[in-house]
């Protein structure tokens, strides 16, 4: 057996793993790169191997990063099983479909305002980055998902079978144990996929981990520790009290799925606490607003205190004051509103959808707030926000950032390096080597050395194209 990572490698998206059995290849995960358009257009659109060579695809959720360059896998050839659980499976449906559209909608915003600058005489160096794949290619895509529930060994082809547990991180996420031949005897391979904090908001704290012979394993937060969630509620009660006070827009870049729900439960305490004033709060989502359906329908992945609204006959994501956004006309008209308000939209960091066109019209303003309340990879707008750059640029145009910057770390749904660490610790003497993904360098080199000192296991940080045996 024989691993090769394409992606994630001492980076935090684009997730992409080979795992060659026997004759046959399958890929951990699929997902997008993010950050400079131009440059993840090209990673995106050309995938290092043969798509027809793909026996089949193991997804641990449903995040782009993780699984959002599938369709372009279909679109080139790959004619296989995309194997995740239902609830993932489920959320895919309508995440590959918005993302095409999104794509689409971007490209043809970006070519209508150079029209309009080339019929003035105006030159403009924003070249329109096409999209990768279409509505339709994700409509193809999403045929070839087959479904399997935790806890449940299944046979994929060459040898390997895979069962999936609950990872924690969102709704239908899951960490994968691999198990092929090699030299007859058995091989098994622990895959993390993006490992959940416990206690956080609506979901069940992770599953122990099996023992393996390998890991891989994420690492975004391996050089730090999270601070308290028991803050989160009164820090966001603040930051919002302090923004209304001065009249302004609280504007919530957030994932479309998992963060948004966790801040309208959150929002939702507050209110029935009467701790917020009396605003509107709206969720300026499409992508949001079906991901929160797909919520409903499986209140099993609930942990006890999200389970007490369902008990008493509550919807945990609906209360007066919150309005769901779909349609574009509805969105365009908080452009008009003078009143504070709170607006939750995608995506979480910064790189396309509505948030782009809320921050366009607010960011100039120093009456707003821009909440950042997750994860911003290396090179996205979200992270040049978070590291309160003076100036950036917004569908190519050059914009002041004169609104407030502010972060609500604690709500983050990555493991922090201790919880990495208790997590691995059972199984550390079994272990012959981890592998660490999904992370920058510098917080994979300080879990590296953590993991060394502590469990005294074998670590390697493997960079793109990098294979290893696994014997």
């Amino acid at each position: 057996m024989k691993v090769t990572f394409w992606g994630a490698a001492q980076a935090v998206t684009g997730s992409m793993h080979v795992i060659q059995a026997g004759n046959e290849t399958h890929l951990l995960e699929c997902g997008l790169l993010q950050g400079h358009r131009r440059e993840a257009f090209e990673t995106n659109n050309h995938l290092p191997f043969a798509a027809s060579s793909i026996r089949s695809v193991v997804l641990s959720h449903a995040h782009l990063d993780h699984s959002g360059n599938m369709p372009t896998l279909v679109k080139n050839g790959f004619s296989g099983r995309i194997h995740a659980t239902p609830a993932t499976a489920e959320l895919c449906q309508y995440m590959l479909a918005d993302s095409a559209h999104i794509q689409e909608r971007d490209a043809a915003f970006i070519e209508k305002r150079n029209s309009r600058r080339k019929a003035l005489s105006l030159e403009d160096r924003n070249t329109p980055v096409p999209p990768l794949y279409t509505v339709a290619d994700a409509e193809n895509t999403i045929s070839r998902f087959e479904a399997c529930g935790c806890h449940v060994k299944k046979r994929i082809g060459g040898g390997l079978s895979i069962e999936f547990s609950n990872a924690g991180h969102i709704l239908g996420s899951a960490f994968v144990l691999l198990e092929g031949a090699q030299n007859r005897r058995s091989v098994k391979i622990l895959f993390s996929g993006d490992l959940g904090r416990p206690g956080v908001p609506i979901l069940r704290n992770p599953d122990p981990a099996p023992e393996a012979d390998y890991l891989i394993l994420e690492s975004t937060y391996g050089d730090r520790l999270h601070k308290p969630l028991e803050g989160v509620q009164e820090k966001l009660r603040r930051l919002v009290s302090k923004t209304i006070a001065r009249g302004g827009h609280v504007i919530v870049p957030a994932f479309a799925v998992g963060r948004a729900q966790q801040l309208v439960l959150i929002l939702h305490r507050l209110v029935e606490k009467n701790l917020l004033p009396d605003i509107p709060i709206f969720v300026d989502s499409p992508l949001a607003i079906n991901v929160t359906d797909v919520f409903r329908h499986h209140p099993e992945e609930f942990n006890s205190e999200a389970a007490k609204f369902i008990d008493k006959g509550l919807d945990p994501f609906g209360f007066r004051r919150l309005r769901y956004l779909r349609k574009p006309s509805e969105s365009k008209t908080l452009n008009d509103l003078r009143i504070p308000f709170i607006v939750i939209s995608a995506s979480g960091m910064c790189e396309g959808g509505r948030i782009l066109h809320h921050l366009r019209n607010g960011i100039e303003d120093p009456r707003n707030l821009i909440l950042i309340t997750g994860f911003q990879a290396a090179n996205t707008l979200g992270r040049r926000l978070i590291e309160h750059h003076s100036e950036v640029k917004i569908f190519g145009e050059p914009m002041r950032v004169r609104a407030e910057v502010a972060a609500l770390n604690a709500l983050s749904g990555h493991a922090d390096q201790q919880d990495l660490v208790k997590w691995v610790r059972p199984i550390a003497r079994k272990l012959k080597r981890v592998f660490l993904v999904h992370g920058e360098p510098e917080a994979q080199n300080v879990l590296a050395s953590v993991l060394k000192e502590q469990l005294q296991l074998d670590v390697i940080c493997p960079s793109r194209g990098e294979s290893f045996g696994l014997d």
